[in-house]
């Protein structure tokens, strides 16, 4: 399917884990087929997909209720190289999914998805002001990880 890939980067913003992407993949997709004769078509199709990936990563997300970190080590292998563009994005997609769990879902519903806190705080069965706090903790915690990153590239060998 030509939404395949995109909707594939969206489950791994989520869970960084291959595995579990294609799985939240593959039960989005099946959402999708059962659910296609509702799209009314005032939005894009890629827009409904998007939202469905998304609802389908957060009720996985609720059914786990673990805290595990993940591993992406595996995904450099399924995103296409296509230059610097392509390895920056895995590389802050690297970094995003070192954030604790609950620090990357509310992340990547704000920041990426354009969620509010009060859609996230209803999503995620926590307050407004937990979603806040939890944005603003990812937040600070990706800025000190670039900053090292950024003292280290001072060191680096080119």
């Amino acid at each position: 399917m030509m939404y395949s890939s995109r909707m594939y980067g969206v489950c791994l913003r989520y869970y960084p884990n291959p595995e579990i992407a294609r799985d939240i993949l593959q039960d989005g997709f099946i959402k999708v087929f059962e659910k296609i004769s509702s799209f009314r078509f005032e939005g894009s199709l890629e827009g409904w997909i998007r939202k469905i990936m998304v609802n389908t990563a957060l009720e996985y997300h609720r059914k786990r209720k673990d805290d595990k970190a993940v591993s992406i080590s595996n995904a450099s292998s399924l995103i296409d190289e296509n230059g610097k563009t392509e390895n920056d994005y895995q590389f802050l997609l690297s970094i995003v999914s070192s954030l604790p769990k609950q620090y990357r879902l509310v992340f990547n519903l704000y920041a990426i998805e354009g969620y509010s806190h009060i859609e996230i705080a209803k999503l995620l069965n926590i307050t407004e002001s937990t979603s806040k706090s939890n944005y603003s903790r990812a937040r600070a915690i990706l800025r000190t990880k670039m900053s090292i990153i950024e003292k280290f590239e001072g060191y680096a060998i080119l």
